[in-house]
């Protein structure tokens, strides 16, 4: 399984949120610092910020916050929120969405090992907060990004 730039996107720009919960950012700021498109950013932000994982506030002043403690925030909540389709082969699409015919639907058991791996793929991202996955190298890191001035560490 792959996931897409999407979430990679959506995960990059809260986990640098968490870092820098002192201040609100800008979309630039965050897009300059992982070199990626401000347009692209904007839909994610705006739907991290339908789900509840990020606070916008527009005009003087605005800019971007975590909508909850990074202790609170699942990194297999944001996977689910993110990626559309979560099926790993065709036959695997929820109800409603186009499934792959297969001629072995009927008796085959791939189908339930491949659920059986995805469930234990999205078991260990539930175990995960972004605060878990912000160790002292990413928070140095990421803070020496937001400013220019500061030496490499």
């Amino acid at each position: 399984m792959r996931l897409t730039l999407y979430t990679d996107y959506a995960l990059r720009t809260l986990l640098y949120l968490a870092v820098h919960t002192g201040r609100r950012v800008s979309i630039r700021e965050v897009a300059q610092t992982y070199g990626i498109s401000e347009n692209h950013l904007v839909k994610i932000i705006h739907h991290l910020g339908r789900g509840g994982f990020v606070h916008t506030q527009r005009g003087r002043g605005g800019g971007l916050t975590l909508g909850r403690p990074p202790e609170e925030i699942r990194v297999g909540d944001v996977v689910r929120h993110t990626e559309e389709d979560m099926a790993l082969v065709g036959c695997m699409a929820r109800y409603g969405e186009e499934v792959t015919p297969c001629l072995l639907s009927g008796g085959c058991r791939l189908r339930g090992v491949l659920g059986s791996a995805l469930g234990a793929f999205m078991e260990v991202l539930d175990r995960s907060t972004l605060a878990d996955l912000l160790q002292p190298y990413e928070r140095q890191t990421l803070m020496h990004a937001s400013d220019p001035t500061t030496p490499e560490p």
